[in-house]
């Protein structure tokens, strides 16, 4: 009898098709990878492709430390219509003849929408509402408010903008855009918001992620791509990409995987998640500094 092979312990980054919710994507990957234990950082919504960062076996418990990390986006925003969900999912809801905003208007809106900013995230979103996912809520028809919350958007640029007319006959204006902001902004919400801002209402057409942290779209596979060969990211690798690197001799090793809270040098103060790595180069744990000592997040050796 042949034993099953062992999956191995590493992220998987996943070129995500359109349609397939970031749970669907984790449901494949346990069938490609021969375990249940597959999990995501970041989710994408169905529209949504590109970059989404999966953990199988032990890396899954790198990956609530990885979600708070830098995202990039290529995005089509289209002004001149508003739907229920602010993205081309949802109902149309309203539509104003785009064609009279200027380019030089299109920049004052985008002005405003750059740097630390307080976004209110799209009604239906999973962000809970007492205990409630807003997505619920809203499907209910619940009247209720979200509340806003900061997020950073350190670069927002526009590349195109087309001329175009919608289904109904409404001339519209559709934007290529490309951002870089913070875990937890919504684009379709930025999306709204430039609509709103303009006073012709938007919506978000098109939404590809091109990185999450260190993790780009070129490292990416496809799920057939996937399917054929299974390329994953060594969990010792994925840590050195995304943490901060601490190498410890085999003294401190040994007293680190015992639970002995370790001094840690000062550079490391302040420095949030840490990989600690030791002779050999083998990924022992992720700590964090706490009052001048080593405190274990995860421990993998």
């Amino acid at each position: 009898m042949t034993s099953k092979p062992t999956p191995p312990d590493g992220l998987v980054i996943v070129d995500k098709p359109s349609g397939f919710t970031s749970h669907d994507v984790v449901a494949k990957m346990r069938g490609i990878a021969r375990t249940r234990r597959v999990g995501h950082a970041g989710t994408l919504d169905p529209m949504a492709t590109g970059v989404l960062v999966l953990g199988v076996e032990k890396a899954t418990k790198l990956l609530g430390h990885l979600a708070l990390t830098e995202k990039e986006y290529l995005g089509t925003v289209r002004l001149g219509q508003t739907t229920l969900t602010d993205d081309a999912e949802g109902e149309l809801t309203s539509s104003t003849d785009a064609s009279k905003v200027t380019r030089d208007a299109v920049d004052a809106a985008i002005a405003k929408l750059t740097g630390d900013i307080m976004q209110v995230p799209s009604r239906v979103s999973a962000i809970k509402i007492d205990g409630v996912r807003s997505y619920k809520r809203a499907r209910e028809g619940e009247e209720f408010e979200i509340p806003a919350r900061p997020v950073t958007v350190s670069s927002f640029a526009v590349h195109d903008i087309r001329e175009a007319v919608a289904d109904d006959g409404t001339p519209v204006l559709d934007l290529v855009v490309s951002v870089v902001c913070s875990s937890g902004t919504y684009i379709r919400a930025l999306a709204r918001d430039i609509g709103a801002d303009l006073g012709v209402g938007g919506h978000l057409t098109a939404l590809r992620r091109t990185r999450v942290g260190p993790y780009k779209l070129d490292e990416a596979r496809t799920l057939d791509q996937l399917q054929q060969e299974l390329t994953v990211m060594p969990i010792a690798e994925a840590a050195s990409a995304a943490f901060p690197r601490w190498d410890v001799d085999a003294r401190r090793a040994r007293l680190l995987t015992n639970g002995v809270r370790l001094e840690m040098p000062e550079e490391y103060a302040g420095a949030g998640p840490v990989a600690v790595f030791d002779a050999e180069g083998r990924f022992l744990a992720l700590v964090e500094e706490h009052r001048g000592k080593a405190k274990s997040l995860a421990v993998f050796g």
